[in-house]
């Protein structure tokens, strides 16, 4: 696979093409049911997992008890590299939001490849760099920002990450229900459906059967207060 074929701010997506292809030659492959779980939160496996295909939610434990989806990854992305990296027990659970493959690569051969690849390395730490910021961003969002503006921004940085070009607009390359992106945003269901509503009523966007396309991700992003050309 090329590059283009990842999403663009993937590890696979960001790797030259030696690199990518080093990468996708190690380990083992697996496949996964959805439902199933990859990875739970306070195992001790420190094993990473390189995402094919498919899409996973990334979730942990509130201090309440409740469940709390933190993040999602597609195809192309890692999940688990933190634990590989520093030994710690595993800080989220991952579970697989339908049939996915992935490349089970164990500790000592991700360090082995980050020693000879050093681009490698690079990529993976700047892709964990910018987890972290996107965890500061909605945070910070849940403070700054009505909801509907919180909506926007989450939508316009799935563009950023997922999104690929369609008809009639940018098609964002994973699946989220309403539930989820509530859990992502901290809102109400009920607060997202009239969010939803408003902007496809306002030609911001147009969802279907598990779909969802930006129709005008100009004013998207004036609505979302991002100025900048990455958001």
């Amino acid at each position: 696979m090329g590059s283009e074929e990842w999403p663009a701010r993937s590890l696979l997506g960001v790797l030259p093409t030696p690199a990518r292809r080093e990468l996708l030659g190690l380990g083992v492959a697996v496949r996964f049911e959805a439902g199933s779980v990859l990875l739970s939160e306070g195992a001790h496996d420190r094993h990473v997992l390189l995402l094919l295909s498919g899409f996973v939610k990334v979730t942990a434990t509130a201090e309440n008890g409740e469940n709390s989806l933190l993040a999602v990854r597609v195809g192309g992305d890692t999940v688990g590299e933190m634990a590989a990296m520093d030994g710690a027990p595993r800080s989220a659970t991952v579970t697989a939001c339908g049939p996915m493959t992935a490349r089970l690569l164990q500790p000592a051969v991700l360090h082995d490849l980050l020693m000879r690849r050093p681009e490698v390395s690079v990529a993976l730490t700047g892709i964990v760099s910018e987890r972290l910021r996107w965890a500061n961003r909605r945070r910070l969002d849940f403070r700054g920002y009505p909801a509907k503006v919180r909506l926007a921004r989450l939508l316009v940085e799935l563009v950023a990450a997922y999104g690929r070009p369609g008809s009639g607009g940018v098609v964002v390359g994973c699946r989220l229900t309403q539930p989820d992106i509530a859990a992502l945003i901290g809102a109400a269901e009920t607060t997202i459906h009239k969010g939803l509503r408003e902007l496809r009523d306002e030609g911001l966007l147009e969802t279907g059967y598990r779909s969802t396309t930006v129709r005008d991700l100009p004013r998207l992003r004036r609505l979302a207060d991002l100025v900048d050309e990455r958001p």
